[in-house]
């Protein structure tokens, strides 16, 4: 059982910035595709940014691409997720996920490819 651990989310105002992370249990972690998700209430689970085990490929929602960077420290089996210009329609719980078995630089995007979820984590922005 992989356990995820995210952490770092709080309240920000508009434009500011807040930086969540997720531990991950397990040694193998360095293999593992890890993606970031967010859901705001009354609103469907979405895909915000994913990075592969190597660290040399990520992806991003169009919502989120030039405001968020997701990278990642396999020595410290660590997830972070970078959010810079933050709105209100950031607001969510965020969700990290850990994909066991990866294809090259595939980016996965859809919920159902992840084997492994967090609890999330509460980000708001006020505006």
């Amino acid at each position: 059982q992989v356990q995820l651990v995210e952490s770092g989310g709080g309240l920000v105002q508009a434009g500011g910035s807040l930086s969540v992370s997720c531990a991950v249990s397990r040694r193998a972690f360095s293999t593992y595709t890890m993606g970031w998700f967010r859901q705001a209430p009354g609103k469907a689970r979405e895909f915000v940014a994913t990075i592969t085990w190597s660290a040399t490929s990520t992806y991003y929602a169009d919502s989120v691409k030039g405001r968020f960077t997701i990278s990642r420290d396999n020595a410290k089996n660590t997830v972070y997720l970078q959010m810079n210009s933050l709105k209100p329609e950031d607001t969510a719980v965020y969700y990290c996920a850990a994909r066991r078995y990866s294809s090259g630089s595939y980016s996965y995007t859809k919920d159902y490819e992840y084997n492994d979820w967090g609890r999330g984590t509460q980000v708001t922005v006020s505006s």
